[in-house]
């Protein structure tokens, strides 16, 4: 089978959709199949291409035997709704011409969180007259008004018809949690064309290692209890909370024990910089993007990984890919999210949960981790048994499965599909 993929994210960038739709692909190819996949210069999220790339109007590579095109693009810092969306806009037309060449396609996949790019799939699939796969890893443009971006307007009631055209067109929704599954359902979508395969942790590359020395001396981390955020610094994540209680440990007269990394880059970063310098806060560090091999290392140094995003209903539905990793790595979590992904964090004893936004939680916790150390061991070995279940390679062979039946409904799914199908329901 050839498999057509549609993403605007793709190595080397570092992100969760990147780094998702790799390594799916990559298990695809190891099974048998053909995969071409269709994205942009990389530049996500400081909107500047790569060294080593440029923004050309159509180039091509191979990378672990995925066939990779890439094509012009508007491209911008993931900052400005009206510049982002010329660049959503840019990539859905060049996707579905270079898609016009890429021949004997047997379906067409297309990945959110925008979905733009989902339109250029849905149009693909129409113009080759193969089936359509809507991968749907975020409930936009709700996320857009849940953040304060944008407020309910006409834009935004067409976007949300147009979401609503997708879902129905789409022969098969592949969902990253039984939440989404269960609002698309909600809103008429017909719930026996929606499977579910949740976000995982790539286990050759995430797994428990020393802190690594090098980095802990360049960071003056010895001694410290060191908590971390690894992602994107966007609006969604309100990182002012982990800020806040830096804050409050140095006024306790903590502050040479519990220090904070931020890793990556946003939209908020050279807010969260600001507000940090404000508050002459010397026990925080803020790090630029790193590659993905060189995450591990940063994980490495840790002693407790902060996931956290704003304090908002929609976000309940959310599952943040980075909670796999850290169970693949042996890194305890605390866990700043409601919701489906809480549960995950309680049922698999993975980490703390704390209410998004409470400063005062958060800085209980962190007492609590770097004090209780039974309790703390106890939290990495359930992460390390917790990340089995969450091997993105079985996990890319589940969302094959279900793509293979999208092509040929009459076929039978294969006992473990059918078995991952039923945990997706429960």
């Amino acid at each position: 089978m050839h498999i057509l993929f549609l993403t605007d994210n793709f190595p080397p960038e570092v992100n969760a959709p990147a780094s998702r739709t790799f390594e799916h692909c990559r298990e695809w190819i190891k099974a048998g199949h053909e995969v071409t996949v269709i994205t942009c210069a990389p530049n996500f999220p400081k909107g500047r291409v790569f060294d080593g790339y440029r923004n050309k109007l159509f180039q091509q590579d191979r990378m672990e035997g995925i066939r990779v095109i890439r094509v012009w693009s508007y491209i911008t810092a993931n900052e400005g709704f009206v510049k982002r969306i010329l660049d959503y806009q840019s990539f859905m037309v060049s996707a579905t011409l270079a898609a016009l060449f890429v021949r004997r396609v047997d379906v067409v996949i297309g990945t959110s969180p925008q979905f733009f790019t989902v339109c250029a799939a849905w149009m693909v699939a129409l113009l080759k007259r193969v089936p359509f796969v809507f991968e749907l890893r975020d409930l936009w443009p709700e996320s857009i008004k849940a953040v304060g971006a944008m407020g309910d307007s006409a834009a935004i009631r067409w976007l949300e018809r147009l979401e609503l055209f997708l879902y129905r067109k789409a022969n098969l929704i592949v969902s990253v949690t039984h939440a989404f599954k269960r609002k698309l359902i909600e809103r008429g979508v017909d719930g026996r064309k929606i499977g579910v395969v949740t976000n995982g942790v790539d286990m050759t590359r995430f797994k428990p290692m020393e802190k690594d020395p090098a980095l802990v001396e360049r960071l003056d981390l010895a001694g410290k209890f060191v908590g971390g955020y690894v992602g994107t610094h966007g609006m969604a994540h309100h990182l002012e909370t982990i800020l806040d209680a830096a804050e409050r440990l140095s006024a306790e007269g903590l502050g040479d024990r519990f220090h904070f990394i931020l890793l990556g880059d946003g939209a908020r970063k050279g807010a969260l910089k600001e507000y940090a310098a404000q508050r002459g806060l010397a026990n925080v560090t803020f790090v630029d993007s790193v590659s993905k091999d060189e995450v591990a290392r940063y994980w490495s140094v840790l002693d407790v990984s902060i996931i956290h995003l704003r304090k908002t209903e929609l976000f309940t539905t959310v599952i943040p890919s980075k909670l796999f990793e850290c169970m693949g790595m042996g890194l305890p979590v605390l866990h700043g999210v409601e919701g489906e992904s809480a549960d995950i964090v309680r049922a698999e004893q993975v980490g703390e949960v704390f209410e998004p936004e409470n400063v005062d939680q958060l800085v209980s916790l962190l007492k609590v981790f770097r004090n209780d150390t039974e309790r703390y061991r106890v939290h990495q070995a359930k992460c390390l048994a917790a990340a089995k279940k969450y091997d993105r390679s079985a996990l890319a062979l589940r969302m094959l499965d279900l793509v293979v039946s999208a092509v040929c409904p009459a076929r039978r799914l294969s006992d473990k599909a059918v078995g991952g199908l039923a945990d997706s329901e429960r």
